[in-house]
Order: C-alpha cells, then sequence, then structure tokens
C-alpha cells in the first residue's frame, strides 16, 4: 500500500531550501514545498507541506520520506491533491471519525487531524516499517492519530474497531490485483456508517474501467468525480503532474 514498486517515483519539482525549526513551525504565505535532505545511507528526506496562510489557520505538515526501493516512502501527487481538498473542506472533516486506507506518508490524514478530525491511519500489517515510519510522523507533527495495521480484504481484529464517517484513499488504485480487496474493505465500512463516505484520489490509469465494474459489484457509486488538478492552488499544481481525478463515492442503498 505505501510501496509502488510497479510504478517509477514521481518527478516533483519541489523548491529546496534549508529550513530551522523555528521556520519549520510556520506557515508560509505562499503555502510552498519545501525538503531537506539527509546525506545518510537511507536516503532520508523531510518534505514541508503548507496549507493555508497564517491569517486563516493555516498550518504546515511534516513528512519523512525515504526512497529505498524496497518499500518507497514518499509523497505521491496524488496524496498532494486529497490533503489540498481536505483543507478546503476543513469544517467537514472538523470532528469527523476518519480511516485513511494505504495510508503510507499519511498527508491526507495528518492535515484531516490538524483540522479537528479523529483519525485512524492505516496500512498493511504486514508491513511493520511503514506503520512505525507512521508513529513517526504522527510525533514529529505533534498529532495523536490511532495507526493501525489493516490489510485489504482480510477480516480480522483491526477492521472490525473501525466506524469512520469518512474513508481516505490517496493513490490505492495502483495495483489492479488490489482492486478487488479494496473495495470489500471500503464496502464494509460504509455500510457500518450511514451516510459515510470514501474520497479518493487516483491516477487514471488503464485500471479505469476495472474500477467501475467493481464499484458496481460493490454496489457502490459516484456522487463526485473532478480533476484532481483543479483544486491546487497554481503554484502548487506546477509542480505536478499526471492525470488524477478526485471521487466521492458512497454505498448505493438502492440496489
Amino acid at each position: 500500500m505505501a510501496s509502488r514498486d510497479k510504478y517509477k517515483k514521481p518527478k516533483l519539482e519541489h523548491q529546496s531550501e534549508q529550513i530551522d525549526d523555528n521556520e519549520a513551525s510556520s506557515v508560509e504565505k505562499d503555502d510552498r514545498i519545501s525538503l531537506e535532505s539527509s546525506s545518510d545511507e537511507e536516503m532520508t528526506t523531510i518534505s514541508h507541506h503548507y496549507f493555508g496562510s497564517t491569517e486563516d489557520g493555516g498550518f504546515s505538515i511534516r513528512i519523512i520520506e525515504n526512497m529505498k526501493e524496497e518499500y518507497g516512502l514518499f509523497v505521491w501527487p496524488s496524496s498532494i491533491i486529497l490533503a489540498e481538498y481536505i483543507w478546503q473542506q476543513k469544517s467537514r472533516f472538523s470532528c469527523a471519525n476518519v480511516v485513511e486506507l494505504g495510508a503510507g506518508t499519511s498527508l491526507p490524514g495528518l492535515v484531516a487531524a490538524k483540522v479537528g478530525a479523529q483519525v485512524t491511519l492505516t496500512d498493511d500489517s504486514n508491513r511493520s516499517e511503514v506503520l512505525d515510519s507512521m508513529r513517526r510522523l504522527c510525533n514529529v507533527n505533534d498529532l495523536n492519530c490511532r495507526v493501525l495495521g489493516l490489510t485489504w480484504g482480510v477480516w480480522d481484529r483491526p477492521v472490525f474497531s473501525l466506524y469512520p464517517n469518512i474513508i481516505l484513499g490517496a493513490d490505492v488504485f495502483y495495483d489492479t490485483a488490489a482492486f478487488d480487496d479494496l473495495f470489500a474493505t471500503v464496502t464494509y465500512l460504509l455500510q457500518k456508517c450511514p451516510d459515510s463516505i470514501f474520497i479518493t484520489t487516483y491516477h487514471n490509469r488503464s485500471g479505469h474501467h476495472l474500477i467501475e465494474f467493481l464499484m458496481e459489484k460493490w454496489c457502490l457509486k459516484c456522487t463526485k468525480l473532478v480533476d484532481g488538478f483543479s483544486l491546487l492552488p497554481s503554484h502548487k499544481a506546477s509542480n505536478l503532474s499526471g492525470n488524477i481525478q478526485l471521487a466521492e463515492i458512497v454505498f448505493d442503498t438502492s440496489k
């Protein structure tokens, strides 16, 4: 879920700058993304993601990224778009019970927590290094999120403990072999809570028709579909590339 072994790392043109601890805690007016790089052998980078300004209650989120090929933990464009959407819809997320699936670097979930949601960050229960990284991210950003191992399509104790109003998934449609298990998990969670919703951002790849087929199979319907880049401020959109859509999906009670 955090790993994208079948795809190359995105070429993001982040603006790079050195930021000290005082600067990292403030919000830049131009809402920039900046990077700090370490020279250790694990190729660790800290990226800073800014939302809003000091005038409108804005903030920054720090993300620890690791470029190791075994389990590449880095921020994908879909995560940036979903996180920006959450910021723009912050009143909707305040006090909501939110679960992020395949969270990885967890940017959307951390933004949701920052605007007042109760957040559970989940990723594959077999990827202990990813779950440990998610816990570090919560500490770095001084956020109290629950971190949970959850494997799509596996019905064990973790999934039964979740009752989300909002389910998040950024770039979770990258491996067609996992689509059915993902939709099974999403459908189960949507059925547990009336009026709950699944908000996802994804690259419009060749698996698009499979997504439509599985939505029909699992009695889901799309209530909103927009171009992801239309949601971004121009200075953020200019640093990203791809064909990314944002969809809101609900359980279709008419079927």
